[in-house]
């Protein structure tokens, strides 16, 4: 393991050690102190993040993209303080902490004996959405996690999730498609943060405008095992409660060969994706390259998702 290495599993223990033992408040200004630093040395994931934003708002101006990257940089920070705070949090505290709308899509879906597959953008806190899901409706599912280095900071994230009561299977290896598929076949629920390719063979799709390539792998799971594949899009406001949003199902297109269909599928989640994006662009915690016209050569970056 490399210095650098050993310095970010660090970090992230500090972080999931000390900052869960913080009161509510202190963690939050903690939080925003770290985002406005952070946002004031303009490193280059805030660039990215400003980029990105250009994309989604086209017609801001430069003091507005600066405007949307530090709200942006707030509300990525208050992610990774809930993060690092959710093992502590009771309960109660989960089931108040979101307050999902159009939750019928889902729990009507559950109720069928379907399977279900749950796609989400990196919007606001996904994993406290996931905490919600186990917590206030006592349905546990299985996820995928990119595959960290070091090694032990892929643990941790896989201990941490596993905690919250998830099923996390590596992201590389290839066998996660089918274990995902067994689940969704016995009637299980799949969540899948699916705004990024990971692979280098996603789908193209519009977005915003512009080539993007997002992974197939929600829209094959469901043509393959009969599944509802359901957009979700998450957002803050000025509480504690985080907001979102089950948009309705994504149907199998009725013609077309396998790849055709999921094309067809992947970009109706795109566009679904978009919409939550682009009502709250400021929660979109997008620090990567995501475009195709970005992405030659393609980067090393990432990130946990």
């Amino acid at each position: 393991m490399s210095a650098q290495e050993r310095l970010t599993d660090a970090l992230y223990g500090l972080g999931w050690g000390t900052v869960k033992k913080l009161p509510e408040p202190v963690a939050v200004r903690l939080g925003r102190s770290v985002a406005d630093l952070a946002w004031k040395r303009r490193g280059k994931g805030v660039q990215r993040l400003e980029r990105n934003y250009a994309r989604v708002v086209p017609d801001a101006s430069p003091e507005r993209l600066a405007e949307l990257s530090r709200a942006g940089m707030r509300s990525y920070l208050r992610y990774w303080m809930e993060s690092f705070r959710l093992p502590a949090w009771s309960a109660e505290r989960v089931r108040d902490g979101f307050e999902p709308k159009d939750l019928h899509h889902l729990t009507d879906g559950l109720a069928a004996g379907r399977g279900v597959v749950l796609a989400l953008p990196h919007l606001a806190n996904w994993d406290l959405a996931g905490a919600w899901v186990t917590t206030a409706l006592g349905t546990p599912f299985t996820t995928v996690a990119e595959r960290l280095k070091p090694e032990t900071l892929y643990d941790r994230f896989v201990a941490y999730r596993e905690g919250l009561g998830m099923e996390v299977l590596p992201h590389s290896g290839g066998a996660a498609f089918g274990t995902l598929a067994r689940r969704l076949r016995d009637g299980g629920l799949v969540c899948l943060v699916a705004d990024r390719d990971l692979s280098a063979s996603g789908v193209e799709v519009t977005f915003f405008g512009e080539t993007a390539r997002m992974p197939a792998g929600p829209a094959l799971l469901a043509q393959q095992t009969g599944a509802l594949l359901l957009p979700v899009t998450l957002w803050y406001d000025d509480s504690p409660v985080m907001q979102g949003r089950v948009h309705p199902p994504i149907e199998v297109p009725a013609s077309g060969n396998r790849a055709e269909k999921a094309s067809v599928m992947t970009q109706a989640l795109a566009d679904a994706f978009a919409t939550g994006i682009a009502e709250h662009p400021e929660d979109w915690h997008m620090l990567q390259r995501l475009w195709v016209a970005d992405l030659e050569p393609r980067p090393s970056e990432g990130e946990p998702a």
